[in-house]
């Protein structure tokens, strides 16, 4: 048993360590003072890859891309999942139907990404909407709203109408209901949702390379762009960037998800 469990305990840290070197590696080297196109030698300690960073372009298109996806696609994501309880539970509609409707509503994530990516090119170029930032945002908050949609409609259905309709019984209108009881016991499943939108648009590529234009170009597309003439230490530090926004994402959800519970 003892054996055992020493070998359990070696398999478990060469494991974590063949996990984690690499990116231990990348954070390292995004501090490398070192002006090389592919830096192999770590020079000195430096900020200057972090500087250029905040002060480039594509951190800026991302974040404002993002901003708006997550702010549109949590909108309609917490209305469409609303919708679809509340109808459900009062006109009790065929199971097939709700399945279809379930389908069709997560759709964009099912769906692999690249020919959803062509499908978002063909429309917008039939449409005539010129490749850009309003594209960018259209295409990343049709395949957010799945998020949003799946989790809050996840707590409705375990919530149920019971609070609700007591409100209603006391003299609140539907949109009082609504404000006062329904929205603050979502409220965990909701930003929850936008968190995992957020990460979904900071981290999407194939999609992104699809409906993305002049002037419109995102974390992701800079990384896959200069990755091509070699890993520089500021291709590092975008990936550090990266890597702490989803930990830091991913964080924040587990901490609601443990106050919801």
């Amino acid at each position: 048993m003892k054996k055992a469990g020493i070998g359990a305990k070696t398999y478990l840290v060469f494991l974590l360590v063949l996990m984690y070197l690499p990116i231990g590696v990348v954070v390292l080297f995004s501090f490398n003072a070192s002006t090389a196109r592919t830096p192999t030698v770590f020079t000195g300690f430096s900020l200057q890859w972090y500087e250029a960073l905040f002060d480039g372009e594509a951190l800026k298109n991302s974040l404002v891309i993002a901003g708006c996806s997550v702010g549109l696609s949590t909108v309609l994501g917490t209305l469409g999942a609303l919708g679809q309880v509340r109808r459900t539970a009062r006109r009790r509609l065929a199971a097939a139907a709700q399945g279809v409707m379930e389908s069709l509503t997560i759709l964009p994530i099912m769906l692999p990404e690249i020919i959803l990516g062509v499908a978002f090119m063909l429309l917008f170029s039939a449409l005539g909407l010129r490749s850009g930032m309003l594209t960018l945002v259209l295409a990343h908050t049709t395949f957010c709203v799945p998020y949003v949609y799946l989790l809050v409609k996840s707590r409705l259905a375990t919530m149920g109408d019971d609070l609700e309709n007591a409100a209603r019984d006391l003299g609140a209108s539907p949109a009082q209901a609504l404000r006062t009881v329904t929205l603050p016991l979502t409220r965990p499943a909701i930003l929850s949702g936008a968190l995992l939108a957020l990460a979904m648009s900071l981290d999407d590529f194939v999609i992104s390379f699809f409906v993305s234009g002049a002037g419109a170009t995102t974390l992701p597309l800079k990384i896959y762009s200069s990755v091509r003439y070699g890993v520089s230490s500021q291709i590092n530090a975008l990936c550090v960037v990266m890597l702490a926004a989803v930990f830091l994402l991913v964080g924040v959800s587990q901490l609601l998800l443990r106050k919801k519970n």
